[in-house]
């Protein structure tokens, strides 16, 4: 059986990575929740230190291309081991 300490620590462990992974949503259309691969994708092709973010519709349109284009992109980032999209 789990001590209260452990227990504890495990719950505000979790309330971390729920703050953590807040719901952000697009500054364009305002979609809500956006995708890990679209906070992602922002943070690399806009500003990792960014605090507005796109789904990938409104992303595509600002950066003028499509979104299979940002889809492949996102493909490759992972295959290169970018933490971004972990």
């Amino acid at each position: 059986m789990s001590s209260t300490q452990e227990r504890i620590c495990r719950h505000l462990r979790s309330t971390a990575l729920t703050l953590n992974m807040e719901k952000k949503k697009c500054y364009v259309c305002g979609k809500t929740p956006l995708s890990k691969d679209e906070i992602g994708i922002t943070k690399k092709l806009i500003d990792k230190k960014t605090s507005t973010f796109y789904c990938l519709s409104c992303l595509a349109e600002y950066l003028e291309v499509t979104e299979d284009e940002l889809l492949a992109k996102i493909e490759e980032f992972k295959n290169e081991g970018c933490v971004l999209f972990r």
